[in-house]
């Protein structure tokens, strides 16, 4: 052990080569242990809609307005309130219908600098000098920081600022230096962001999703099974992007496959033309776009639906085939079709089947892919693993993100930890060995990366793909949570009793503290202070539901992001934030636009209750950060008493 210390010294010795460098670190952690926890910003099934995501990250939840409310108080008017909010968030946009409405733009500037300083001023309090300058444009850190540091020496404080701000404005950098303050602030007022899972499909925009994210300061993410379906697309799995595209497709969404990924679904469309361009395509009308209501597009989208969920079907009956450990059979359907009576058997049931027009079925092999099909799915996963924006947002994923995470004492993970009838944790069979609790999500991710990273054509590349669908609808996934995924039911019988998806004993027993404890003594985490933080299953508010369970040890914020929701949910989702104080719990109405928030400067109407108030505020010190910080603390007196002692050389300076 001392030898290991030794070597590890030696290496810090090399970032702080004397003396005066350790002890200055030293100071510098210690105090930064004394400042404030940072806000964290909790967002889960964003599901696409990139306008409302976008709007809710750019005002922290309500943390910018209610920062504005702290810092001006009463000695503004709330109109003004409004507008400054709304440049914050959109200040570009904002300051172009400013200069057609002020008739003297530098009285504005002058006024509006003010202003932005005051808050800058107060969500930057929280930070260190350093931190803060890291987070300014270079070209603007001088000037940023002479407008926010309090300048003891100076004894007319406010004609210094006034000349500075004077000089500004006078010079032409008005804008630049509003725009620079106004991303500042949204910056500062959340120190890290935690997406909760499933950023993708339903919605127009997952891909600008990715990209705002790939450039946030501080992200991390919970995958969600439609995020583990699109990592597997990317990696050429065909049962995974079948799904992809029949989703898409689904809910008029292929341009994002087209436009946002670059990726060819002409050997699809060429393909679906040829085979069911005569058929009965009526289950599988495109759903969820008013862009494509009728017309020849739709008519396309609409066959190219039927044709993908029919190699969807083949492909995952493959699947389920050479991995009878998933306990799929129930969802092998194909060669339970009567072509004759027009009719399916399912659990030992027969319903009448809507469409029985199924030219590409063997019904003496119902799962095998014709030769055009197979063709078909080569070019599609040529082009999904070669889409060069798809692979940089699957890396990031990988790079960011995981099944489940601890941070502050919260346990985030998307969907569930599977549960047996009795409250035990299910012990589920992965390629011939069982596995419960953590172990299972720990194994389930070990496969999920080899799924993307293994070699192709390798044994772990296969089963890692396997993994990857499994997780995406597989009856003991976490990140699914269901005994099924009624796809084929939806589609081709009436009997809506098909459709019921049964969650697993997990949500049943949320509110059961002796279960919740259970789980916290699984992944390592204290019974007092710790947090569950999921979403997936959408909380119907209207129907009384609440997203606060088991006194506050469990929050489920999914309250209905994606538009297809809103109608079951009531709301437009729910969203987390969690400061030195205490945490939030923030509901959220519909959004309209970007473009009215900027030009009618409407701010998402939101709710908000106190989840819990911290019994004293929490520092960095009470956080994961902090702990790290500390034993580098530890390590680095070590280092000085190594240097002291001539243990270690220290570098002489003249």
């Amino acid at each position: 052990m001392k030898k290991d210390t030794d070597r590890y010294l030696k290496v810090l010795a090399k970032q702080y080569p004397t003396e005066l460098d350790a002890a200055t670190e030293i100071i510098n952690l210690q105090a930064i242990l004394c400042l404030p926890k940072g806000t964290e910003h909790f967002l889960t099934d964003i599901h696409g809609e990139y306008e409302q995501f976008n709007h809710v990250l750019k005002n922290g939840s309500g943390a910018v307005r209610r920062k504005i409310e702290e810092v001006e108080g009463n000695a503004v008017s709330n109109s003004f309130k409004r507008r400054l909010a709304a440049l914050i968030y959109y200040p570009k946009e904002k300051l172009e219908i400013v200069k057609k409405e002020e008739s003297d733009m530098n009285d504005w500037y002058m006024f509006i600098l003010h202003h932005l300083v005051l808050i800058i001023k107060s969500v930057s309090s929280k930070y260190t000098r350093s931190k803060v300058r890291k987070a300014i444009p270079k070209d603007f850190v001088y000037v940023v920081e002479e407008l926010i540091t309090e300048k003891a020496e100076v004894y007319d404080k406010e004609a210094y600022y006034n000349e500075i701000i004077q000089t500004i404005i006078r010079i032409g950098e008005a804008d630049a230096v509003i725009i620079t303050l106004c991303n500042l602030i949204q910056r500062l007022v959340i120190d890290h962001l935690h997406i909760v899972g499933d950023i993708y499909d339903r919605g127009p925009g997952p891909h600008i999703i990715m990209d705002t994210l790939c450039d946030y300061h501080s992200v991390d993410i919970q995958w969600g099974n439609h995020d583990l379906v699109w990592m597997g697309a990317a990696a050429g799995h065909y049962g995974c992007l079948a799904n992809v595209i029949r989703l898409s497709a689904k809910y008029g969404n292929l341009d994002v496959l087209e436009e946002g990924y670059g990726i060819n679904l002409m050997p699809l469309a060429s393909f679906a033309i040829k085979e069911y361009g005569n058929s009965d395509c009526e289950c599988f009308k495109v759903k969820s776009n008013d862009k494509y209501d009728t017309g020849v597009e739709n008519h396309i989208e609409t066959l190219m639906h039927k044709a993908i969920a029919i190699i969807q079907f083949k492909v995952e009956g493959q699947i389920i085939k050479r991995n009878p450990e998933f306990g799929m059979d129930d969802r092998l359907l194909l060669d339970k079709i009567d072509y004759k009576k027009g009719t399916v058997v399912i659990d030992e049931k027969e319903y009448q089947i809507n469409d029985i027009d199924l030219p590409t079925i063997n019904p003496e092999n119902p799962y095998e892919l014709t030769k055009d099909e197979k063709m078909v799915l080569e070019r599609l996963g040529h082009a999904f693993m070669n889409s060069e924006k798809l692979q940089k947002h699957t890396k990031f994923l990988y790079s960011k993100g995981g099944l489940y995470k601890k941070y502050n004492s919260n346990l985030l993970f998307h969907g569930c930890i599977p549960l047996d009838e009795d409250g035990e944790f299910s012990k589920v069979n992965i390629f011939g060995k069982y596995y419960s609790g953590i172990k299972l999500y720990e194994v389930l991710e070990t496969y999920a990366r080899k799924g993307y990273f293994a070699k192709e054509g390798t044994a772990d590349r296969r089963k890692g793909g396997d993994i990857l669908w499994y997780l995406w609808n597989g009856p003991k996934s976490p990140a699914f949570g269901r005994n099924k995924m009624s796809t084929f039911e939806r589609i081709f019988i009436s009997d809506k009793s098909t459709y019921i998806e049964e969650k697993d004993t997990y949500y049943s027993l949320i509110d059961d503290e002796a279960t919740v404890c259970k789980i916290f003594d699984e992944f390592g985490l204290s019974h007092d202070e710790s947090h569950i933080i999921n979403g997936h299953v959408p909380v119907e508010l209207k129907k009384g539901e609440s997203p606060i369970k088991c006194n506050g040890k469990v929050l489920v914020i999914d309250g209905g992001f994606s538009k297809a929701y809103h109608q079951k949910t009531g709301i437009a989702g729910y969203t987390l934030v969690s400061n030195s104080r205490g945490m939030r719990l923030v509901s959220h109405e519909k959004f309209d636009t970007t473009e009215k928030a900027i030009t009618e400067e409407t701010d998402i109407v939101s709710d908000s209750c106190i989840v819990e108030v911290f019994k004293t505020r929490k520092n960095v010190g009470d956080t994961d950060i902090g702990a790290e910080l500390k034993e580098n603390i530890t390590y680095l007196e070590e280092l000085l008493k190594a240097y002291r002692t001539g243990r270690i050389n220290q570098v002489i300076r003249e």
